[in-house]
């Protein structure tokens, strides 16, 4: 096997341990994780990472995962939802998933969703919806708001020059704040797990 292959075998036991543990490994404990006896043939693995940008060092003479250590395979080709078609081979890119859900880290937060107010703009109870903190939206665009004191996330909508917060379930109805409405921010996206 080549260095390339063994190297992206490193970079998921890597991966999955920081995932674990939020932070890498020592090289004892790499060692193990590697399956080497040498602590030189660690660092000859670490240095190759680090020529590919998976990890970097900082000042401090620590080992940081770098941006391409969170990108994920996003595949070429699009899955059917409807008529199944041939298999598709799940290779391509890559993506660093906050680089496609946010634009302004700073000013980016994610919220719990409680509630299926929001369901059919297929935001449902228990997703994560990625908010961009702003002050400001258009009508029609999802925000989380505050109404009377209370947050809500709702579609934006204005009804005889005012702005009023529409759901997307014909089982709720829309709201009419009586005293201020303020947003908080405009979503963004929206994570969800299929595990609990």
């Amino acid at each position: 096997m080549n260095d390339f292959n063994d190297d992206q075998q490193h970079l998921a036991k890597l991966q999955d341990y920081y995932a674990r543990h939020r932070s890498l490994p020592s090289y004892a404990r790499l060692s193990a994780l590697l399956g080497f006896s040498a602590r030189s043939s660690v660092g000859k693995v670490l240095k190759r990472l680090q020529g590919q940008q998976f990890i970097e060092r900082t000042p401090d003479d620590v080992w940081v995962p770098a941006r391409r250590f969170f990108e994920r395979t996003i595949s070429d080709q699009p899955v059917q939802a409807g008529i199944p078609t041939t298999a598709i081979d799940i290779t391509g890119g890559s993506l660093v998933i906050d680089e496609h859900l946010v634009r302004h880290p700073s000013l980016t937060t994610l919220i719990p969703v409680k509630g299926d107010s929001m369901i059919d703009a297929h935001i449902c109870d228990g997703d994560l919806v990625v908010v961009e903190k702003r002050p400001t939206a258009n009508s029609g665009d999802i925000v989380v708001a505050v109404v009377d004191g209370d947050f809500t996330v709702k579609y934006l909508a204005t009804e005889r020059g005012r702005y009023i917060l529409k759901p997307a379930n014909a089982n709720f109805t829309i709201i009419r704040p009586k005293g201020e409405l303020q947003i908080f921010g405009i979503v963004v996206g929206v994570a969800r797990s299929f595990r609990s």
